[in-house]
Order: structure tokens, then C-alpha cells, then sequence
């Protein structure tokens, strides 16, 4: 799949390790949503102390690290096109997350996130690729990285999540923590390729397909 200009695509705490970055040997990635998925669902999380993994995620993302698979998050961030937290907080968020990660041996090859919104506050009020349902994070991790999108998969608690990695060419599943807790009783949950409980649950089956291909 052709990917488009990734110019409005933000990144935080790229890995400048080589390893992920053979095109010669393009891997499968599994990305992640952040809210709901990693961290417990706070609305427009604003505040490190706020900040709290769901219990089973460092494990999980663990487990895609022991078997060389990049874990990526992207992840919707409209509270900076709102005005409710500025990219520096969020930076500070995500380098508090990456460090609870850390503490328990689990680690992120990247962060994408998209600041903006068709409501938003000046010159982050914008429609773009990169907010999901759109696929453009995505894509451009697998420009970043040397990444298989057919095999890859996007693990997400909201029905956008599952269209934007489709609209990538991975799959998606969904899990029912965070906003899948309803999202998953919808009509159009059935478009997930698989529903899982929580991060573990999905990881689960992520790595018993990638084993079995």
C-alpha cells in the first residue's frame, strides 16, 4: 500500500537502534492504542499522576519484546488541539509511560501520536490522515521502521482503531477494556478481526498467529 506525505505526523521517543530497520527483511509489528488499552482510560489525560498501566500490559508488551517484535503506539491525542494539555505535557506523559514500561522490562520502539482536530485551536485545527480512522500513523511507522503491514496488527478498545488498521492492510483487534467495554457491544464491533479481553488476552493470540505463519 502506497503511503502518503507523513509530514503532520508527530513522534515521541523514537528507538535509534538499527535492529527494526532491514528493508531487506521487513517484520511484523504490533501497534497499540494508547488510552484504554496500555494506561487506564482517563478523559483528555492531562497529568503524570494520573498515569497508571492496566494490570497484565508490561508483561504483554514484554513478551513482543523476548520475541523481537517492534511495539508501537499510536494513539489519538485531541486534548492538544482542545488546549487542555500542551505537547510538552504530553511528552512528559509518554516519557513517564515508557518509564513505568521500563521498571518492569518492557519496552516501545516508538510513540506516534496526532495533536489535532477538526475542532480544535489554531494550527491543530485540521483534518489529517494521521488522526485515526485514518491510517496515517501507521504508515508512517512502517516507513520509520521496516515494517510488513499484511502481517502486523493494531490492538485497540474503539472501532476507529480497527478501521485505521485496516485501512493500513494489518489486522486489528479489539479488547474490552478502556471504551470496549461498550464499543465492543456495537453493531460495528464486528469489523475487529478478533475481540479480546485485555492487552494480554489479545497478545495471546497475536503471537499464536505470527508463530503459526
Amino acid at each position: 500500500m502506497q503511503s502518503p506525505s507523513h509530514d503532520s505526523v508527530k513522534r515521541h521517543l523514537i528507538d535509534p537502534a538499527p535492529r527494526f530497520r532491514d528493508r531487506r527483511h521487513l517484520l511484523p509489528a504490533v501497534f497499540l492504542d494508547r488510552d484504554g488499552v496500555i494506561n487506564e482510560e482517563v478523559h483528555y489525560l492531562s497529568r503524570v499522576e494520573d498515569l497508571r498501566l492496566i494490570d497484565g500490559v508490561a508483561s504483554a508488551i514484554r513478551r513482543l519484546n523476548e520475541a523481537g517484535i517492534p511495539v508501537i503506539v499510536v494513539t489519538n491525542q485531541s486534548a492538544v488541539a482542545r488546549g487542555y494539555i500542551s505537547e510538552d505535557q504530553l511528552l512528559d506523559i509518554h516519557k513517564a509511560l515508557v518509564a513505568m514500561l521500563a521498571e518492569q522490562k518492557a519496552s516501545l520502539q516508538g510513540i506516534f501520536y496526532s495533536p489535532y482536530h477538526e475542532k480544535g485551536e489554531g494550527d491543530y485545527r485540521r483534518e489529517t490522515t494521521c488522526r485515526k480512522p485514518q491510517p496515517g500513523m501507521l504508515l508512517a511507522a512502517a516507513d520509520e521502521f521496516a515494517i510488513s503491514l499484511p502481517d502486523s496488527v493494531l490492538v485497540g478498545d474503539r472501532i476507529n482503531d480497527v478501521r485505521a488498521g485496516h485501512g493500513a492492510g494489518a489486522r486489528a483487534v479489539m479488547v474490552r477494556t478502556g471504551h470496549g467495554a461498550k464499543e465492543t457491544q456495537l453493531p460495528e464491533a464486528a469489523e475487529a478481526d478478533v475481540i479480546a479481553d485485555d492487552l494480554a488476552a489479545a497478545i495471546d493470540i497475536i503471537l499464536d498467529s505470527m508463530i503459526a505463519r
